[in-house]
């Protein structure tokens, strides 16, 4: 009897072994295409539950069209912009503030995050690989790379030439040293979470007995209950 660990080894095994994501696009590379880019996360850290439950949601809808016969390709992504890979490298070049990076220039601090950005790459193959995804990859895309940025130029063009954006105003959360907006979420980045301790209730339930159904708990004399 394999252990639960093995059993998954060895299906993720005959999966490389027999290309079978690959053959799974050959099959159905004539079917209609279902466009699916993955929303990219950063590969600055190390994946966590927020980034894997939805990475898994993710995942049904890709399955569920190449199984009517589509065409899924499932191009995987990075995101390397923004304030996590920035505030890495403001700590290994012990900078405090953007003066500073001015005074390094922007180039150099540039230049050093994309040699840092990537650098769980290979830790987050191994987990997508253990929660079962299928991903490309190889064709996959960098928010760094020219091509990808010149797209977004253009799709930002487009949106612009047929009227559908506006200017208006939103109260957002702002970093004075950053001299930035942030997400919410960039506020409660990996380092920032704490341990608490905290009440919680349990509500004890009595199991009525019923004339063909009763508690299989020996010697219950009617005290079964259920906590909740």
């Amino acid at each position: 009897m394999t252990t639960i660990k093995e059993t998954e080894n060895q299906i993720t095994k005959f999966w490389k072994d027999n290309d079978t994501f690959e053959k799974s696009l050959k099959q159905t590379e004539k079917g209609k295409p279902y466009i699916f880019y993955d929303g990219p996360p950063f590969a600055t850290g190390l994946p966590h539950y927020g980034s894997l439950l939805p990475s898994i949601l993710k995942d049904v809808f890709p399955r569920y069209f190449t199984m009517q016969g589509r065409y899924v390709k499932r191009t995987w992504g990075w995101d390397c912009h923004g304030l996590p890979i920035e505030s890495i490298a403001e700590k290994d070049l012990k900078i405090n503030s953007k003066d500073e990076i001015e005074k390094m220039g922007v180039k150099k601090f540039n230049d050093y995050c994309r040699s840092k950005v990537l650098t769980h790459d290979k830790d987050w193959r191994i987990y997508i690989d253990k929660i079962g995804r299928w991903v490309d990859w190889e064709g996959g895309y960098k928010t760094m790379d020219t091509n990808y940025i010149e797209s977004v130029w253009w799709a930002f063009s487009e949106l612009y030439k047929k009227g559908y954006l506006y200017e208006g105003e939103k109260v957002l959360l702002y970093c004075p040293r950053c001299e930035t907006p942030l997400a919410k979420s960039e506020i409660a980045m990996d380092n920032s979470y704490q341990i608490i301790k905290d009440l919680s209730v349990t509500v004890k339930f009595k199991m009525l007995e019923t004339k063909n159904q009763k508690p299989k708990t020996k010697n219950s004399e009617g005290k079964t209950f259920a906590l909740a």
